[in-house]
């Protein structure tokens, strides 16, 4: 959800309260977003939970149950900053991801490599 605030005033700039993220298995991304990340659950109802905000004073990291699953190539995706991409990889691996292509990057000092989480949506892991 984003909600949008009027620019007539200090501190009225529109800011991102959430990064939602659709699923059909709400406890299996919970727990691997969780986990990778190192955030724990702020919020949770019936079909939607929310961890811990991204960042200090950024948006909620939120999951929203839906009845279908994915079926094309994710439109925004998570950019994961690691100090090492290899071992991020292999932490993400034993959490349920699966990588999709080999490191990658024009730069050889920022690499980064694209993984699926555990429902197929895309993210990548980049070099701090």
């Amino acid at each position: 959800m984003l909600i949008i605030e009027s620019r007539e005033g200090p501190g009225m700039r529109p800011k991102v309260s959430n990064v939602a993220i659709d699923c059909t298995d709400m406890d299996a991304m919970v727990a691997f977003w969780g986990a990778l990340l190192d955030m724990e659950v702020t919020g949770r109802d019936d079909d939607w939970t929310d961890l811990e905000p991204l960042g200090d004073g950024g948006p909620l990291l939120s999951f929203q149950l839906v009845p279908d699953g994915k079926r094309v190539k994710n439109r925004v995706h998570l950019d994961v900053a690691v100090p090492d991409i290899r071992a991020a990889g292999e932490r993400a691996r034993a959490l349920g991801a699966t990588p999709h292509g080999p490191p990658m990057g024009e730069d050889p000092d920022r690499p980064f490599q694209v993984w699926l989480d555990p429902l197929g949506n895309e993210f990548c892991l980049v070099t701090a």
